[in-house]
């Protein structure tokens, strides 16, 4: 339940943007390596998947015919990337096929950081854990406060077991922060990092640390529901499901109307998991 932070607390931010919104739920879902694609059981969902894929198939030999002929052009280049993504997700394609188009995007587009984010998160499920660490530090040289590069850095970080480095990446930027804002103002977003932060103390099992630093948050924070969340999810994890209760109620109260029943869900998977098994029950 840990590692349920990043959908959970950060997605909730709401200051994510992208310069294609609708690659951004799609590469969720193909970068997911753990998303396991649906397996169509009759006929007539075979042949809409067939019809699909052939469809997309299409629009990708077009837009490589465009390039052929103007291999900068930004229009064709995004709709290669939102076709490929799709046949990825159709399992027609791999994620590295993604890549070069993604490069030259970022390339061409240096100022859409968000380009890099997604070339970043391409590389990373790909393996190329160096080439992905260099994008993303790209990115946070241009922009120290955005969220996705530098989440993506931390995971880069845990997932080769260096903890230190992500929490130290993290301490960085909040100690350049308040600089930051005063040179332009929401550049970094205090409150998002430290949820982060949270996060790596929840990765290494630093339950007091975390409960500690979203209680600060919370005080700092008061009608900002994702600080009461996260103490409610720490205490989860902890095993104290009836200190976490009052605090998911509070959440549900605090938060926004499009998030309610997403809180709700988890604090009531929260109490089942907490529950013992009828077989450990005492007769």
């Amino acid at each position: 339940m840990r590692r349920k932070w990043i959908t959970v607390l950060i997605l909730f931010v709401g200051v994510i943007p992208f310069v294609a919104i609708s690659i951004v739920p799609l590469l969720s879902t193909v970068f997911n390596p753990n998303q396991s694609t649906a397996t169509p059981v009759d006929t007539a969902a075979i042949e809409q998947v067939q019809n699909q894929t052939a469809e997309l198939e299409a629009q990708e030999k077009g837009y490589q015919l465009v390039l052929e002929r103007e291999p900068k052009n930004a229009t064709a280049l995004e709709g290669l990337v939102m076709a490929r993504l799709q046949l990825i997700q159709m399992g027609q394609r791999e994620i590295k096929s993604v890549i070069q188009p993604l490069q030259t995007l970022a390339e061409l587009q240096p100022e859409q950081t968000d380009y890099s984010v997604l070339l970043g998160q391409a590389q990373q499920q790909t393996g190329d854990r160096e080439g992905a660490a260099q994008t993303y530090q790209r990115v946070l040289a241009k922009a120290p406060g955005n969220l996705n590069a530098l989440r993506g850095l931390v995971d880069l970080y845990l997932e080769q077991d260096r903890p230190q480095a992500a929490i130290g990446l993290v301490e960085e930027t909040l100690q350049q922060a308040d600089q930051a804002n005063q040179l332009q103002p929401g550049t970094v977003d205090i409150s998002s990092v430290k949820l982060l932060l949270g996060d790596i103390y929840l990765n290494q099992q630093q339950f007091d640390d975390a409960l500690a630093l979203f209680q600060n948050l919370a005080k700092e924070n008061p009608n900002d529901f994702r600080p009461v969340l996260a103490q409610a999810m720490t205490l989860t994890n902890q095993g104290k499901a009836k200190d976490a209760a009052p605090l998911y109620a509070q959440a549900v109260t605090l938060a926004p109307p499009q998030y309610k029943d997403q809180i709700q869900q988890t604090a009531e998977q929260a109490e089942t998991l907490s529950q013992p098994s009828p077989e450990s029950s005492p007769e």
